[in-house]
């Protein structure tokens, strides 16, 4: 029957009435029996994360898509918020048109590889527009071209255990203290292999432009911005619980 409630459904309802009626410590003992505790559900935060987390899982299961929008919908401006890495390497890299640029990509994996820039564009490749969601207001509407993140875990080959992707961008030392700086972030695997999660390197029909991340940058059509890390050198397959979503994101994150 049309009217009947689903199994998901009961649970979605369950979740907000025991937050509602019951108080929160209630939803978060619900949400544990259905598995939907995350990681970082512990400290002063971890209840609105535990409902939080529980929420997204719920609502955006399997692959629901983020809104695809038309070219003629493209942002003639897309701002950018933090420079591009003063790391020596990086720099050399960019001088010689990232020819040189590797991506490593092990851990938790059966097949640990390293690929150059032409072998990611070698790999099946395909385009989203998408919103660039930003919570300090730095949004816009691109196209992004680039390599399906479960295409490369398909390569590489994930252990069952795997639970969590790492991406770490090159470091910045500050100018002013010359302290060097890495912050990494990180997806779970529902994120990783969902398929509007890319490997970007390409923008708007262009070559991925530096101040967006090039020559490669994370893009999670779900997330928002500050959780698609930019000038990528690294990808860690992991089930660390304590590298899921304590970083604060990169620097120069997403935007």
């Amino acid at each position: 029957m049309s009217g009947r409630l689903t199994r998901r459904k009961l649970v979605i309802a369950g979740v907000a009435t025991a937050a509602g009626a019951s108080g929160l410590g209630a939803a978060v003992h619900f949400a544990g029996r259905y598995g939907l505790i995350p990681p970082d559900h512990a400290g002063i935060l971890g209840i609105g994360e535990t409902l939080t987390y529980s929420t997204q899982r719920l609502l955006t299961s399997g692959h629901s898509l983020a809104r695809e929008f038309k070219r003629s919908e493209i942002s003639k401006i897309a701002p950018v918020n933090g420079p591009s890495p003063k790391d020596e390497t990086y720099r050399g890299l960019l001088a010689d048109g990232f020819k040189d640029w590797r991506l490593k990509v092990e851990g938790l994996v059966a097949r640990p590889t390293i690929f150059s820039l032409d072998e990611l564009k070698r790999l099946p490749a395909e385009s989203h527009i998408n919103l660039h969601a930003c919570e300090e207001g730095w949004s816009y509407i691109a196209e992004w071209t680039g390599v399906r993140l479960s295409h490369l875990l398909d390569l590489v080959q994930p252990r069952l255990e795997a639970r969590y992707v790492v991406f770490v961008p090159f470091a910045n030392p500050s100018q002013s203290t010359g302290v060097v700086r890495v912050l990494w972030d990180s997806i779970d695997m529902a994120d990783a292999l969902h398929p509007q999660t890319l490997l970007a390197y390409g923008m708007n029909g262009e070559a991925l432009p530096l101040d967006h991340g090039a020559p490669v940058r994370l893009r999670v059509a779900r997330h928002l911005g500050y959780k698609n890390t930019k000038y990528l050198s690294q990808i860690i397959v992991t089930d660390r619980a304590d590298l899921y979503r304590k970083n604060p994101g990169t620097w120069y994150g997403g935007i």
